[in-house]
């Protein structure tokens, strides 16, 4: 595997200037109006999870960039699916059903719609049920996810001498237009079991907190993990799994649709990794969780601060 080089400089300089990473900030609004609660399991987490019966049900939701909405329809209705799959397998829950709210002119609300259910299929998680407003202004599409999992993957499991983990689908190409990589029309029918994986590890025991990378990117996102227990770690960049001919900026600062970040106890590594590797998914230790407070990159035999979470707002949730 052939990585584009980067100086560790570069590559700490485009993670600060990540809008992604920035906006997350603003997720804070929220524990300033609810307040410092548990959340059920989190606050920090991709989903929230309640228990019924014994068994633990997981709920999570996305709303969309209406400009996005407005502009790709389709790719819109896809990624309101693709999230929240995403974002149930990072809680360790196997997908139930999708529910939509969609507010839009009748041939938006079409084209949104197809490509919901062409994520649907391809994912093999039904859409169960939802809102449909037809009307002449902005679009607004929203989804929501239901999963199920006896052991719910969360930030607050996540403690220091854990490895940490980056797997992600490295057979897809970047797009010239959006941060965002796409391994789902070469992983095809592998999809559907590719977000299940993540369920099986959480029973076995091989992972107990996991993240998905989202827009703010694989630091972003690593930043998001640490913030509620006040962890750091030193992230080896010539460990992480990277595609071909992608320089790390890019790759660092994407929204991959098939991307994890998980925190693997010690001795549990190597079921970890196989797992990915049977199904052709690409997977690496790239580092150890500490109480530093400190999230640094390394690249051989330079380190680099990226921040600390005493002086950086991620989220701003409280703990």
């Amino acid at each position: 595997m052939t990585k584009v080089a980067v100086s560790l400089g570069e590559l700490v300089d485009s993670v600060l200037a990540n809008p992604g990473l920035r906006a997350k900030a603003e997720i804070g609004l929220v524990g300033e109006v609810l307040g410092g609660t548990d959340w059920l399991g989190g606050p920090g987490d991709d989903g929230a999870v309640v228990f019924a019966g014994g068994t633990g049900v997981v709920a999570c939701g996305e709303a969309l960039f209406p400009p996005f909405v407005k502009a790709d329809p389709r790719g819109a209705g896809f990624a309101a699916v693709l999230t929240n799959v995403n974002d149930l397998a990072a809680m360790g829950a196997e997908p139930l059903g999708i529910v939509d709210t969609v507010v839009a002119t009748e041939e938006v609300a079409r084209e949104a719609l197809a490509g919901m259910r062409a994520a649907s299929e391809l994912f093999e998680v039904p859409i169960i049920g939802g809102h449909l407003t037809i009307h002449d202004g902005p679009p607004a599409l929203s989804a929501f996810g239901v999963g199920a999992t006896p052991a719910a993957l969360s930030v607050t499991r996540a403690e220091a001498g854990q490895s940490l983990v980056v797997a992600a689908a490295l057979d897809g190409q970047m797009r010239p237009d959006f941060p965002f990589f796409p391994a789902f029309p070469s992983r095809g029918k592998r999809c559907a079991g590719d977000v299940r994986l993540l369920a099986a590890l959480a029973r076995d025991g091989h992972v107990v907190a996991a993240k998905d990378i989202s827009m703010a990117g694989l630091v972003g996102s690593l930043a998001m993990l640490l913030e509620p227990g006040g962890h750091g770690v030193t992230v080896d960049v010539d460990a992480v799994p990277a595609p071909v001919g992608v320089p790390l900026t890019k790759w660092f600062n994407c929204f991959p649709s098939y991307g994890f970040l998980l925190c693997v106890p010690q001795g549990r590594e190597e079921a970890c990794l196989a797992a990915f590797a049977e199904r052709d998914l690409a997977a690496a230790v790239v580092g150890s969780l500490d109480d530093s407070g400190e999230l640094a990159l390394r690249s051989g035999d330079d380190r680099a601060t990226v921040l600390r979470l005493d002086e950086f707002r991620v989220t701003g949730l409280p703990r």
